[in-house]
């Protein structure tokens, strides 16, 4: 009776004896990894295998031609400034009235006075102050026309190089195709524009509305606090951006978290190369340096974007680097995508992935014309056999 009602409130049952293993599904293998170790001692592995971390990024930029890399970049994003100010412009143009009315003259003076920090007071003054009042003053009417569609594919040339050299830090610039590639680059320049849409004017007018709803009192405590921490929010922001840049760019991504060494890396390299730079031109600009004459400001722009490559090209390959000697965990995408797989052989199906990519090797084989079967070559004919002895004549009657 006891075994009809079922089993006692309180008993736990136990597995069936013929019951297979349980599938722990896509989310649970980090359950048998091993304990981690405590934070002062992974703490003292970093800063001891610190230095090989920092020779092989060193040696691994060396042998991706960082250097040729770098120039390519600075090439690249010299020829895409005026796209880029065109298109940015251009589409803020339809967002400003949501900011205030005079939302597109505060972008203007936050670009020059960020420049003026960044660059020297010539290349503000001969190079991007002309060119964000030409683009301002086109107004917004070319998001439309066939020009501003040029100028998307011409100011994404720039971003298409610096993904080539993120995914060569990588390894892994043999994973897309090539025509892909580009495309990809087209799509990433336009989500990086719509995202500087709404950000952009937020952070130029963000100390205006912090001081227009703050009490009166508080202002000269927090202008001169806003004064103080702009630019570091500013840095900041540029460290998310290129770390958004570095998940973005690579086929197979590492955790969000992976990427922020390599940016803020890149931007302090910018930051100290810009600094070092400006006190060069200085230098050059007093007449004890050569003078390149009417080619100096286009020269120091060029020197500007070739830093601003490099930076982002050694902070892709640290991050690169940080991968070899700490590997990460896989994102839960690729998590998903190997259990998928590994049910799929289980059960007996055939890998569909590897299918199409054997049916698109097959269709994009040469074709194979039928060829007609060649003649096999003559054989010698066998010498001729001797002739029979004729019959000896019969003797005698018949």
């Amino acid at each position: 009776m006891d075994d009809a009602e079922g089993p006692a409130p309180g008993r736990q049952q136990g597995p069936a004896k013929d019951a297979g293993p349980v599938d722990p599904g896509p989310h649970t293998r980090d359950l048998d990894r091993p304990r981690r170790a405590p934070l002062h001692l992974r703490a003292w592995a970093v800063v001891r295998d610190m230095p090989a971390v920092l020779w092989r990024t060193v040696v691994k930029s060396w042998d991706d031609s960082i250097v040729g890399h770098s120039a390519q970049a600075a090439f690249w994003t010299t020829l895409s400034l005026a796209p880029l100010l065109l298109a940015l412009m251009g589409l803020i143009g339809y967002v400003a009235n949501w900011f205030g009315p005079d939302t597109i003259g505060v972008i203007h003076d936050r670009i020059i006075s960020f420049g003026l920090r960044v660059f020297t007071p010539n290349v503000v003054d001969e190079i991007i102050r002309p060119m964000v009042d030409g683009v301002l003053q086109q107004g917004r009417g070319d998001v439309a026309s066939v020009g501003f569609i040029l100028a998307l594919w011409a100011g994404s040339s720039a971003l298409s190089s610096y993904v080539d050299s993120i995914n060569m830090a990588h390894d892994q610039h043999t994973v897309r195709n090539p025509v892909f590639q580009r495309l990809f680059a087209l799509l990433l320049y336009v989500e990086f524009l719509v995202i500087a849409v709404f950000t952009l004017p937020l952070v130029a007018l963000g100390p205006t509305f912090i001081v227009k709803y703050i009490p009166a009192s508080w202002h000269p405590a927090v202008g001169q606090l806003i004064d103080f921490g702009y630019l570091p929010f500013v840095v900041l922001m540029l460290v998310g951006g290129l770390a958004l840049l570095y998940r973005q760019a690579l086929p197979r991504p590492l955790p969000w978290y992976r990427h922020l060494p390599g940016a803020a890396l890149a931007a302090l390299i910018f930051l100290v190369a810009s600094t070092g730079l400006r006190v060069y031109l200085s230098f050059i600009a007093s007449g004890r340096g050569i003078s390149y004459g009417a080619l100096a400001t286009p020269i120091a722009f060029l020197l500007f974007t070739f830093f601003l490559g490099f930076a982002v090209m050694v902070g892709a390959e640290f991050n690169a680097a940080l991968q070899t000697r700490w590997p990460a965990r896989e994102i839960r995408t690729d998590q998903l995508r190997d259990w998928v797989v590994e049910q799929i052989k289980e059960v007996g199906i055939p890998d569909p992935g590897k299918a199409a990519s054997e049916g698109l090797r097959r269709a994009t084989d040469p074709i194979r014309r039928r060829q007609r079967p060649e003649p096999a070559p003559e054989q010698p004919a066998p010498p001729p056999r001797p002739a029979a002895p004729a019959p000896a004549p019969r003797v005698g009657p018949r």
